[in-house]
C-alpha cells in the first residue's frame, strides 16, 4: 500500500488531497501545526502529525514516526505554506522570513528527509506553489518570491533525484474557491478574478487535489521537473477578455 504525506493537510488544498488519495487506498499522513485543525480533520486510519515543517528537528522527527509506522514513504506533497501580504515598506524582514521558513525552507527540508525512503520506493514528489509563483501582483513580494524559489527548487530536485528513480513536480493553483479565499475577497475582487480567468471562474479544492493526485500516479510516470498551472488558463492569458467577451 502506498504511504502518502501531506503537509498543510488540516485544511483547504492538503486535506482535499488527503480525503483523495485516502479514497484510493493510499495510508495518508496529514502534517500540520495547527494542532486542533488537525484532530478535527484527521482521517479515520490515517496518521496525523502535529509538526511545524519549518523547523528541521521536527521535520526529522515526523519522517522518522511515519518509517516507524509504515515502513515506507512513497509520494511527499509539500502543501504547507502561509501567506501574507502587504505593501513592500510594510514587509519587514520578520515578514519575509516567515513567509520564506515555512513556504522555501520547509518544502527544502521535508524533501532532504524523505530522500531516503523515497529512494527506497522510486517515489514522487509534488511541491504546491503558486500563480503567484509565476506571474507578479501587487503586495506580495515575499509569498510571490518565495513560491517562485519553490519552483526553481522543484527543477533542482528533479536534476538531481531522476537518477534514484524520483519523479519531482510542482502544481500552480490560480484562484481556488477556499473557506478563506470566500472570506477575504470581496465581490469586486471576484468580478476582477473572473474577467481575467479564461474559464471564467474559480477552482475547487478537488480539481487541485485531482491534479496532485494524478502527478503522484503511475500515470504520471515520465513526468519529472514540470510545473503545471492548474489556474483556468490564469497564466496563459489574463489580459483584455472582458473587452473581448463584449464582443
Amino acid at each position: 500500500m502506498k504511504v502518502s504525506i501531506i503537509t498543510g493537510a488540516a485544511r483547504g488544498i492538503g486535506l482535499a488531497t488527503a480525503r483523495l488519495m485516502s479514497d484510493a487506498g493510499h495510508q495518508v499522513v496529514q502534517v500540520d501545526r495547527d494542532g486542533a485543525a488537525l484532530r478535527s480533520s484527521a482521517l479515520t486510519g490515517g496518521l496525523a502529525l502535529e509538526r511545524d515543517i519549518s523547523e528541521p528537528e521536527q521535520v526529522a522527527e515526523m519522517v522518522t514516526e511515519v518509517l516507524k509506522t509504515y515502513g515506507r514513504i512513497d509520494n511527499l506533497i509539500n502543501n504547507a505554506g502561509v501567506a501574507e501580504f502587504g505593501p513592500i515598506e510594510c514587509h519587514d524582514f520578520d515578514m519575509w522570513r516567515r513567509v520564506m521558513a515555512t513556504n522555501l525552507d520547509g518544502t527544502f527540508l521535508c524533501t532532504q528527509a524523505a530522500t531516503e525512503a523515497l529512494k527506497e520506493s522510486k517515489g514522487a514528489v509534488v511541491n504546491i506553489a503558486s500563480i503567484s509563483g509565476l506571474r507578479a501582483s501587487t503586495l506580495r513580494v515575499a509569498y510571490g518570491t518565495s513560491k517562485a524559489a519553490v519552483i526553481q527548487l522543484t527543477k533542482q530536485h528533479a536534476a538531481e533525484l531522476g537518477e534514484h528513480g524520483i519523479r519531482v513536480n510542482c502544481i500552480c493553483p490560480g484562484p481556488v474557491r477556499t473557506k478563506l479565499a470566500m472570506a477575504v475577497h470581496t465581490q469586486e475582487i471576484i468580478d476582477a478574478y473572473h474577467d481575467a480567468i479564461p474559464l471564467n471562474r474559480y477552482g475547487s479544492e478537488e480539481e487541485i487535489a485531482e491534479a496532485i493526485a494524478f502527478l503522484c500516479s503511475e500515470k504520471a510516470s515520465y513526468i519529472t521537473g514540470q510545473i503545471l498551472a492548474a489556474d483556468g488558463g490564469f497564466e496563459a492569458t489574463g489580459v483584455g477578455l472582458p473587452a473581448l467577451r463584449a464582443t
